[in-house]
């Protein structure tokens, strides 16, 4: 096998490519800011499954419109339901659950270690990624930064919930398995697998929302409901799409570096909006956590490669 075969060299990205990287991490940062509305008056399995289920069916709508099909194979949706674990299911129960209790600027920093998690996994599980040193200071850079950012809580005491952030760190876990898996899915349209990793969690999770919720007896405020509608299309649906064309052109390494890049966004929401205070330290770290991504998500060539 090539050297092309084995390691996750993509295509050279350009100026399209980034900024639609940009915009999504853009909607990625709204996304904890979003949870932490809804979930006021919504419970967590609920949220997940309307969340799902709506940009599911304005996903599955659009791919109507435009007459683009869903995948047809087995082993297609085998990969999907498996994909819909790591990048619906499981992931968006934990950040929903975790959101109850803990400030959204910790949810974005905690959050955005999957990049971290990607090249791990690209190195030593699945061998797709190499190691080189400017990847290996951005890993070191940006779980610094990572650090300095939690660092204390607005008392000056040592974060606390350890179950709930413990929580977001399993979601970024996910995360990264789930950009791991998405590489098989490159010869779809992005909309595919997309649509068909919504369709798989939104089978689980819609029965899922009334066993544990109750969900016929949900009665969510106006507020709550504008911000479900709102991550169901922007960081959901939009996203999601956004999420496997970058896949295809970047790359799962530099994909991920979103979970970075949307940290000052993140953060923002969560000091402009909901009034949680960061320390001088933390936005130093903010400044280590950019310099980490741009390292880890700089293209690289191997000089010997076989591209053919």
């Amino acid at each position: 096998m090539s050297v092309s075969q084995t390691q996750d060299i993509p295509a050279r990205g350009n100026v399209n490519d980034y900024a639609l990287l940009l915009l999504m991490s853009s909607f990625s940062g709204a996304t904890f800011g979003l949870i932490k509305i809804a979930v006021e008056t919504i419970p967590p399995a609920t949220l997940v499954a309307a969340r799902t289920g709506m940009a599911c069916a304005i996903l599955l709508a659009f791919m109507a419109f435009h007459r683009i099909s869903l995948p047809r194979t087995r082993r297609v949706w085998a990969a999907l339901a498996l994909q819909a674990c790591f990048n619906s299911v499981i992931p968006y129960t934990l950040i929903a659950w975790a959101q109850q209790t803990i400030d959204t600027s910790v949810v974005t920093i905690l959050s955005s270690t999957t990049p971290v998690f990607t090249f791990l996994i690209g190195v030593f599980v699945t061998r797709l990624e190499v190691p080189n040193t400017k990847r290996m200071l951005g890993v070191v850079l940006g779980l610094l930064g990572v650090v300095l950012v939690v660092g204390r809580n607005s008392h000056g005491a040592w974060l606390t919930g350890m179950p709930q952030q413990l929580a977001i760190v399993g979601a970024a876990i996910c995360f990264a398995c789930s950009a791991t898996l998405g590489r098989q899915f490159r010869h779809l349209d992005p909309t595919a697998p997309a649509a068909g990793s919504l369709l798989c969690g939104a089978v689980v999770l819609i029965p899922l929302s009334f066993i544990l919720d109750n969900g016929w007896q949900v009665a969510p405020s106006a507020r709550s409901v504008l911000g479900l509608i709102s991550l169901a299309i922007f960081p959901t649906t939009i996203g999601f799409v956004l999420y496997f064309r970058l896949l295809k052109s970047l790359g799962s390494l530099a994909t991920t570096a979103q979970s970075y890049l949307r940290v000052p966004v993140g953060v923002a929401i969560g000091v402009v909006c909901f009034g949680e205070a960061l320390s001088a330290i933390q936005f130093a770290g903010l400044a280590l956590v950019l310099i980490g991504v741009a390292a880890m998500a700089a293209q690289h060539r191997e000089p010997n490669a076989d591209r053919s």
